[in-house]
Protein backbone atom coordinates (compact mmCIF):
# COMPACT_ATOMS: atom_id res chain seq x y z
CA UNK A 1 0.00 0.00 0.00
CA UNK A 2 1.03 3.66 -0.35
CA UNK A 3 0.91 5.92 2.55
CA UNK A 4 1.36 10.38 2.81
CA UNK A 5 0.88 12.81 4.71
CA UNK A 6 -1.64 15.84 3.70
CA UNK A 7 0.40 19.11 4.55
CA UNK A 8 -2.81 21.26 5.72
CA UNK A 9 -2.86 20.12 9.17
CA UNK A 10 1.33 21.18 8.97
CA UNK A 11 0.18 24.20 8.92
CA UNK A 12 -1.70 24.21 12.27
CA UNK A 13 -0.01 24.74 15.38
CA UNK A 14 -1.83 21.49 16.82
CA UNK A 15 -0.41 19.29 14.51
CA UNK A 16 3.38 19.07 13.31
CA UNK A 17 2.79 15.71 12.15
CA UNK A 18 0.82 16.10 9.13
CA UNK A 19 -2.75 13.83 8.44
CA UNK A 20 -2.27 10.32 7.59
CA UNK A 21 -3.48 9.22 3.96
CA UNK A 22 -4.14 6.27 2.06
CA UNK A 23 -2.95 6.39 -1.74
CA UNK A 24 -4.18 4.28 -4.06
CA UNK A 25 -1.78 2.76 -6.38
CA UNK A 26 -2.17 5.13 -9.24
CA UNK A 27 -1.68 8.36 -6.85
CA UNK A 28 -4.58 9.66 -8.00
CA UNK A 29 -6.96 9.07 -4.97
CA UNK A 30 -6.95 9.32 -1.15
CA UNK A 31 -9.12 8.61 2.03
CA UNK A 32 -8.58 10.10 5.33
CA UNK A 33 -7.75 7.30 7.86
CA UNK A 34 -8.88 9.26 10.72
CA UNK A 35 -12.64 9.98 8.31
CA UNK A 36 -12.95 6.31 7.95
CA UNK A 37 -11.47 4.46 10.96
CA UNK A 38 -11.85 6.74 13.88
CA UNK A 39 -11.29 3.79 15.91
CA UNK A 40 -7.81 3.81 15.45
CA UNK A 41 -7.60 6.86 17.04
CA UNK A 42 -4.19 7.81 14.74
CA UNK A 43 -4.12 10.85 12.54
CA UNK A 44 -0.10 10.96 11.32
CA UNK A 45 2.16 8.53 10.31
CA UNK A 46 4.47 8.22 12.75
CA UNK A 47 1.63 7.65 15.33
CA UNK A 48 0.70 4.85 12.74
CA UNK A 49 3.93 3.66 13.26
CA UNK A 50 3.76 2.77 17.16
CA UNK A 51 0.65 0.67 16.44
CA UNK A 52 1.76 -0.64 13.29
CA UNK A 53 -0.27 -4.55 13.38
CA UNK A 54 -3.61 -2.89 13.97
CA UNK A 55 -2.94 0.32 11.95
CA UNK A 56 -1.78 -1.72 9.14
CA UNK A 57 -4.22 -3.96 8.85
CA UNK A 58 -6.78 -1.79 8.73
CA UNK A 59 -5.08 0.35 6.19
CA UNK A 60 -4.06 -2.18 3.40
CA UNK A 61 -8.00 -2.70 3.63
CA UNK A 62 -8.46 0.76 2.69
CA UNK A 63 -6.08 0.57 0.24
CA UNK A 64 -8.02 -2.37 -1.25
CA UNK A 65 -11.06 -0.30 -1.31
CA UNK A 66 -9.37 2.61 -3.37
CA UNK A 67 -8.01 -0.44 -5.50
CA UNK A 68 -11.43 -1.87 -6.48
CA UNK A 69 -14.00 0.52 -6.19
CA UNK A 70 -12.65 3.95 -8.69
CA UNK A 71 -15.37 6.03 -7.13
CA UNK A 72 -14.14 5.81 -3.71
CA UNK A 73 -12.20 8.38 -2.00
CA UNK A 74 -11.44 12.30 -2.92
CA UNK A 75 -8.70 13.01 -5.76
CA UNK A 76 -5.54 13.58 -5.20
CA UNK A 77 -3.78 16.63 -5.28
CA UNK A 78 0.37 16.50 -5.07
CA UNK A 79 1.20 19.84 -3.94
CA UNK A 80 -1.13 19.19 -0.69
CA UNK A 81 1.22 16.25 -0.07
CA UNK A 82 4.11 17.10 2.79
CA UNK A 83 6.95 14.76 2.91
CA UNK A 84 6.08 11.70 3.51
CA UNK A 85 6.76 11.50 7.45
CA UNK A 86 6.82 15.03 7.62
CA UNK A 87 9.27 14.82 11.16
CA UNK A 88 10.44 11.89 13.64
CA UNK A 89 12.49 10.91 16.44
CA UNK A 90 15.63 9.88 14.90
CA UNK A 91 16.83 10.39 11.15
CA UNK A 92 20.22 7.97 10.52
CA UNK A 93 21.77 8.44 7.15
CA UNK A 94 23.90 5.64 6.01
CA UNK A 95 26.85 5.59 3.20
CA UNK A 96 26.08 2.11 1.36
CA UNK A 97 27.23 2.67 -2.05
CA UNK A 98 31.27 2.72 -1.13
CA UNK A 99 32.26 4.01 -4.60
CA UNK A 100 30.25 7.43 -2.92
CA UNK A 101 32.59 7.34 -0.06
CA UNK A 102 35.52 6.94 -2.47
CA UNK A 103 34.52 10.02 -4.37
CA UNK A 104 33.80 12.11 -1.83
CA UNK A 105 36.78 11.47 0.15
CA UNK A 106 39.05 12.31 -3.22
CA UNK A 107 37.30 15.52 -3.36
CA UNK A 108 38.39 16.87 -0.21
CA UNK A 109 41.76 15.20 -0.38
CA UNK A 110 40.35 12.67 2.87
CA UNK A 111 41.98 9.46 3.56
CA UNK A 112 39.46 6.24 3.24
CA UNK A 113 38.83 4.48 6.37
CA UNK A 114 40.59 1.60 7.18
CA UNK A 115 36.60 0.11 7.93
CA UNK A 116 34.85 0.79 4.80
CA UNK A 117 33.97 -2.29 3.45
CA UNK A 118 33.16 -3.92 6.99
CA UNK A 119 31.83 -1.23 9.31
CA UNK A 120 29.02 1.29 7.93
CA UNK A 121 29.26 5.15 7.78
CA UNK A 122 26.72 6.71 9.66
CA UNK A 123 25.54 10.18 11.08
CA UNK A 124 22.26 11.61 12.84
CA UNK A 125 20.22 13.91 10.52
CA UNK A 126 18.29 16.79 10.97
CA UNK A 127 15.03 15.34 11.79
CA UNK A 128 12.25 18.07 13.75
CA UNK A 129 10.94 18.77 10.52
CA UNK A 130 11.54 17.74 6.64
CA UNK A 131 10.58 19.84 4.06
CA UNK A 132 7.76 18.96 2.00
CA UNK A 133 8.74 17.03 -1.20
CA UNK A 134 8.09 20.29 -3.35
CA UNK A 135 9.49 22.58 -1.01
CA UNK A 136 12.01 25.10 -1.71
CA UNK A 137 15.51 24.43 -0.47
CA UNK A 138 16.51 27.49 1.47
CA UNK A 139 19.66 28.60 1.40
CA UNK A 140 21.58 32.10 3.27
CA UNK A 141 25.27 31.83 1.54
CA UNK A 142 25.70 30.48 -1.81
CA UNK A 143 29.86 29.88 -0.77
CA UNK A 144 28.25 26.68 1.15
CA UNK A 145 28.01 24.93 -1.91
CA UNK A 146 24.29 23.55 -1.64
CA UNK A 147 24.13 20.27 -3.39
CA UNK A 148 21.64 17.69 -3.33
CA UNK A 149 22.27 13.71 -2.50
CA UNK A 150 19.21 11.26 -3.78
CA UNK A 151 18.83 8.33 -1.64
CA UNK A 152 16.63 5.68 -0.71
CA UNK A 153 15.62 4.56 2.71
CA UNK A 154 13.10 2.56 5.47
CA UNK A 155 11.23 3.57 8.12
CA UNK A 156 11.07 1.46 10.62
CA UNK A 157 8.79 0.14 13.53
CA UNK A 158 10.62 -0.29 17.41
CA UNK A 159 14.18 -1.96 16.49
CA UNK A 160 15.48 -2.94 20.17
CA UNK A 161 18.78 -2.51 21.23
CA UNK A 162 21.68 -5.16 19.44
CA UNK A 163 18.90 -6.42 16.83
CA UNK A 164 21.35 -8.65 14.36
CA UNK A 165 21.18 -7.36 10.71
CA UNK A 166 19.16 -10.45 9.57
CA UNK A 167 16.35 -9.65 12.05
CA UNK A 168 16.63 -5.55 11.20
CA UNK A 169 14.93 -6.42 8.15
CA UNK A 170 11.80 -7.83 9.75
CA UNK A 171 11.65 -4.03 11.30
CA UNK A 172 11.41 -2.45 8.52
CA UNK A 173 7.76 -1.18 7.50
CA UNK A 174 7.80 1.54 5.04
CA UNK A 175 10.13 2.38 2.14
CA UNK A 176 10.47 6.01 0.80
CA UNK A 177 13.95 8.18 -1.20
CA UNK A 178 15.24 11.47 0.31
CA UNK A 179 16.72 14.42 -1.15
CA UNK A 180 19.71 14.63 1.59
CA UNK A 181 20.42 18.12 0.99
CA UNK A 182 24.33 19.14 1.75
CA UNK A 183 26.23 22.26 2.07
CA UNK A 184 30.04 20.85 0.64
CA UNK A 185 31.71 24.21 1.40
CA UNK A 186 30.90 23.76 5.12
CA UNK A 187 31.47 20.28 5.62
CA UNK A 188 35.13 20.34 5.28
CA UNK A 189 35.69 22.45 8.24
CA UNK A 190 33.34 20.74 10.50
CA UNK A 191 34.50 17.29 9.91
CA UNK A 192 38.51 18.49 10.54
CA UNK A 193 36.76 19.46 13.91
CA UNK A 194 36.79 16.05 14.42
CA UNK A 195 33.09 16.21 15.68
CA UNK A 196 30.66 15.64 13.02
CA UNK A 197 28.26 17.06 10.59
CA UNK A 198 26.05 19.62 11.82
CA UNK A 199 25.76 22.80 10.11
CA UNK A 200 26.72 21.55 6.85
CA UNK A 201 23.79 18.80 7.17
CA UNK A 202 20.43 21.18 6.73
CA UNK A 203 16.61 20.00 6.23
CA UNK A 204 16.11 17.46 3.77
CA UNK A 205 12.89 16.48 2.20
CA UNK A 206 11.22 12.20 1.57
CA UNK A 207 9.13 11.37 -0.84
CA UNK A 208 5.44 12.38 -0.89
CA UNK A 209 4.55 8.51 -1.23
CA UNK A 210 6.08 5.89 1.75
CA UNK A 211 5.84 1.80 0.50
CA UNK A 212 5.00 -1.14 1.76
CA UNK A 213 7.69 -4.42 0.87
CA UNK A 214 4.83 -5.80 -1.79
CA UNK A 215 4.95 -2.29 -3.71
CA UNK A 216 8.46 -3.10 -4.66
CA UNK A 217 7.77 -7.11 -5.80
CA UNK A 218 10.44 -8.50 -6.81
CA UNK A 219 12.46 -5.48 -6.81
CA UNK A 220 13.48 -6.19 -3.04
CA UNK A 221 15.12 -8.54 -2.56
CA UNK A 222 18.04 -9.08 0.42
CA UNK A 223 17.44 -5.52 1.58
CA UNK A 224 18.27 -3.84 -1.33
CA UNK A 225 15.96 -1.74 -3.77
CA UNK A 226 17.06 -3.49 -7.72
CA UNK A 227 15.63 -0.57 -9.36
CA UNK A 228 17.15 3.06 -10.98
CA UNK A 229 16.77 6.08 -8.93
CA UNK A 230 15.96 8.87 -11.58
CA UNK A 231 17.75 12.50 -10.86
CA UNK A 232 16.98 15.34 -13.07
CA UNK A 233 18.26 18.47 -13.09
CA UNK A 234 16.84 21.55 -14.68
CA UNK A 235 15.01 19.15 -16.48
CA UNK A 236 18.11 17.28 -17.86
CA UNK A 237 18.84 13.62 -16.75
CA UNK A 238 21.29 13.74 -14.51
CA UNK A 239 21.61 10.51 -13.13
CA UNK A 240 19.79 6.92 -13.23
CA UNK A 241 21.99 4.93 -10.87
CA UNK A 242 21.03 1.72 -9.70
CA UNK A 243 20.05 1.00 -5.96
CA UNK A 244 20.86 -2.67 -6.11
CA UNK A 245 24.24 -1.64 -5.88
CA UNK A 246 24.66 -0.90 -1.62
CA UNK A 247 27.43 -2.44 -0.70
CA UNK A 248 25.83 -2.90 3.04
CA UNK A 249 22.17 -3.81 3.20
CA UNK A 250 19.07 -2.07 5.00
CA UNK A 251 19.62 -4.70 7.68
CA UNK A 252 23.11 -4.02 8.45
CA UNK A 253 22.22 -0.06 8.44
CA UNK A 254 19.32 -0.65 10.84
CA UNK A 255 21.68 -3.26 12.82
CA UNK A 256 24.52 -0.47 13.31
CA UNK A 257 22.21 2.25 14.08
CA UNK A 258 20.48 -0.15 17.26
CA UNK A 259 24.15 -1.50 18.26
CA UNK A 260 23.90 0.81 21.47
CA UNK A 261 19.94 1.70 21.74
CA UNK A 262 16.68 1.41 20.96
CA UNK A 263 15.29 2.85 17.62
CA UNK A 264 11.94 3.98 18.32
CA UNK A 265 9.22 3.30 15.91
CA UNK A 266 9.40 5.60 13.03
CA UNK A 267 12.98 5.72 12.94
CA UNK A 268 14.25 6.65 9.23
CA UNK A 269 17.68 4.89 7.99
CA UNK A 270 19.34 6.32 4.89
CA UNK A 271 21.05 4.84 2.57
CA UNK A 272 23.14 7.74 1.44
CA UNK A 273 23.87 8.89 -2.03
CA UNK A 274 23.05 6.08 -4.87
CA UNK A 275 26.27 5.60 -6.67
CA UNK A 276 27.39 3.39 -8.97
CA UNK A 277 30.79 2.14 -10.47
CA UNK A 278 29.64 2.71 -14.45
CA UNK A 279 29.89 6.75 -14.26
CA UNK A 280 27.59 6.20 -17.39
CA UNK A 281 24.59 6.26 -15.65
CA UNK A 282 25.24 9.50 -14.01
CA UNK A 283 25.86 10.33 -10.42
CA UNK A 284 23.34 11.00 -7.36
CA UNK A 285 24.95 14.21 -6.36
CA UNK A 286 26.78 17.00 -7.41
CA UNK A 287 30.09 16.53 -5.67
CA UNK A 288 30.33 12.69 -7.81
CA UNK A 289 30.10 14.83 -10.91
CA UNK A 290 32.49 17.64 -9.85
CA UNK A 291 34.89 14.71 -8.54
CA UNK A 292 34.49 12.88 -11.96
CA UNK A 293 35.42 15.91 -13.94
CA UNK A 294 38.50 16.37 -12.22
CA UNK A 295 39.89 12.91 -12.29
CA UNK A 296 38.96 13.07 -16.48
CA UNK A 297 39.08 16.65 -17.50
CA UNK A 298 41.53 18.35 -15.31
CA UNK A 299 38.91 20.97 -13.77
CA UNK A 300 35.37 21.24 -12.75
CA UNK A 301 32.87 22.72 -15.37
CA UNK A 302 29.84 21.82 -13.18
CA UNK A 303 28.57 24.50 -10.79
CA UNK A 304 26.91 23.70 -7.23
CA UNK A 305 23.06 24.49 -7.24
CA UNK A 306 22.17 28.58 -7.41
CA UNK A 307 18.77 30.08 -6.80
CA UNK A 308 16.15 29.05 -9.78
CA UNK A 309 17.89 25.31 -9.89
CA UNK A 310 15.56 22.53 -9.78
CA UNK A 311 16.38 19.00 -8.84
CA UNK A 312 13.70 15.81 -9.04
CA UNK A 313 13.91 12.80 -7.68
CA UNK A 314 12.01 9.74 -8.28
CA UNK A 315 11.65 5.78 -8.99
CA UNK A 316 9.87 3.67 -11.59
CA UNK A 317 9.14 0.12 -11.34
CA UNK A 318 9.69 -2.27 -14.32
CA UNK A 319 6.86 -1.47 -16.03
CA UNK A 320 7.45 2.46 -16.01
CA UNK A 321 4.49 3.08 -13.12
CA UNK A 322 6.20 5.89 -10.46
CA UNK A 323 6.42 4.14 -7.09
CA UNK A 324 7.32 7.16 -4.69
CA UNK A 325 5.73 10.41 -6.21
CA UNK A 326 8.19 12.78 -6.77
CA UNK A 327 10.79 14.70 -5.13
CA UNK A 328 10.78 18.42 -6.99
CA UNK A 329 12.63 21.05 -5.58
CA UNK A 330 14.02 24.53 -6.38
CA UNK A 331 17.12 26.84 -4.69
CA UNK A 332 15.50 30.03 -3.31
CA UNK A 333 17.16 32.51 -1.08
CA UNK A 334 16.02 32.36 2.48
CA UNK A 335 14.52 35.53 3.74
Amino acid sequence: MKLASLKTSIQSSKNLDGELIVVSRDQKRFVKVSEVAPELKVSCLRGALENWTEVSSRCEKIFQSLQSDLSYGQPLNSSDLHSCLPRTFLFADGSAFIHHIKLVRKARNAELPETLSTVPLMYQGECAGFLASTEDIPQIDFAHGTDFEAEVAVITDFVPMGTSSEKALEHIKLFCLINDVSLRGLIPGELAQGFGFFQSKPASALSPMALTVDELGKAYQQGRIHLPLKINLNGEVFGRPDAKEMHFHFGQLIAHAAKTRNLAAGTLIGSGTVSNEDSSVGSGCLAEKRTLEQIKDGKITTPFMKVGDRVEIWMEDSEGQDLFGRISQKVSKAL
